[in-house]
């Protein structure tokens, strides 16, 4: 007989172990969000409610929970970055930025006298753009210096290419190509003025494109620190080093733990080391050179972990060292940048993440 009471028949069926007995946790509200963000922040921390609307304005958007584990995981980050600052100042950029764009023009066989005086053309202001460029002391500013260059030198083009080289920016340093990209796919919370690239640099649009490229990612990662290193060497990097790993014991060829599967850039269509070792099990994969490649394509999403190239390597691997090996490593890469003077790698940046991750969720537990 068909229960006309609900509530009874779903109580009966908690009792008989059928149905959850448990309550959904209520969704917080935004004010609840910014104010549990206020409580993390740092103390010492200026305009902490304009930080905590912007993280919750994130959050909520990128349908993120906001526990603590994934509040303190952004906040770490912001703070590794950039200390909560959304355009930091970088010591020395005018010379870095000088010295870059006389290194384009050295490799384009362009002199450097040429170079002097296409810097010695007046900007849109009356001012030489070599004086806009020795002023320059935030990465936001060079940013903008750069768009007038491309567009009102006439080697501009020549000197930087189609693209401006500032490449990533903001609270977090997210990358610019991921912010525009995101921002096709999805509606962005905030009305915008300028560009996306603008945005980047804002801290509201720091934060949203930040956390998005740290938490709005499905991974089956047993601690934060693998995202904390994703978020330096790229989605999934963590995933497809321990990939590597597996790989190179099956074949017996050395690779480089890198999270790289396939080469990218202009050559992203030879033949990497990884697409090579692959190849020589092939016979004992049961695959071909194609299927492959289709596999090692979806090595910057999730679905590469449903391919019969990861399984079987990690089957052949373990069969081969006789225990389970990690589906997660720490990419070996050393960052390289004009602005880095120091020896540090994508591990040294999510050892830092990871302690700073650690004292935010001391302050939760504490609150």
């Amino acid at each position: 007989m068909q229960s006309h009471h609900p509530r009874l028949f779903l109580l009966l069926a908690c009792l008989l172990g059928v149905a959850s007995c448990s309550r959904p946790d209520p969704q917080p509200t935004p004010a609840q969000i910014r104010a549990q963000v206020a409580r993390l922040l740092p103390v010492t921390l200026q305009e902490r409610a304009g930080w905590a609307q912007d993280v919750q304005v994130a959050f909520t958007s990128l349908g993120i929970r906001p526990v603590p584990p994934n509040l303190c995981a952004a906040l770490a980050v912001i703070e590794q970055e950039t200390g909560y600052n959304p355009d930091p100042v970088v010591l020395g950029l005018a010379k870095i930025a000088r010295t870059e764009i006389e290194s384009r023009a050295g490799r384009l066989g362009v002199p450097r006298f040429v170079v002097g005086a296409a810097l010695a053309m007046d900007a849109p202001d009356g001012r030489p753009y070599s004086e806009h460029l020795a002023a320059v002391r935030t990465e936001h500013d060079l940013s903008r210096l750069y768009e007038g260059l491309i567009d009102g030198v006439p080697l501009g083009k020549r000197l930087l290419g189609h693209a401006n080289p500032v490449r990533t920016g903001g609270p977090m340093q997210v990358s610019i190509a991921f912010a525009e990209a995101l921002a096709d796919a999805r509606p962005y919370p905030y009305h915008v003025t300028g560009s996306i690239r603008d945005e980047v640099f804002s801290r509201r649009g720091g934060v949203y494109f930040g956390i998005a490229h740290l938490l709005a990612y499905e991974a089956s990662y047993p601690h934060l620190r693998y995202r904390f290193a994703d978020f330096n060497a790229g989605l999934y990097a963590s995933r497809n080093a321990a990939f590597q790993h597996a790989l190179s014991l099956a074949s017996g060829i050395p690779l480089a733990l890198d999270g790289d599967l396939l080469p990218h850039g202009s050559g992203r269509n030879r033949v990497g080391q990884t697409e090579l070792a692959a190849r020589t099990l092939a016979p004992s994969l049961g695959s071909d050179d194609a299927a492959i490649r289709r596999a090692l394509k979806l090595g910057h999403t999730l679905r590469f972990e449903e391919t019969d190239l990861y399984h079987d390597v990690f089957a052949m691997a373990e069969r081969e060292t006789g225990k389970p090996l990690p589906r997660a490593m720490m990419p070996r890469i050393r960052l390289q940048s004009p602005k880095i003077t120091r020896r540090l790698t994508t591990e040294w940046f999510a050892t830092r993440v990871e302690k700073r991750y650690r004292q935010c969720m001391a302050r939760a537990a504490s609150g």
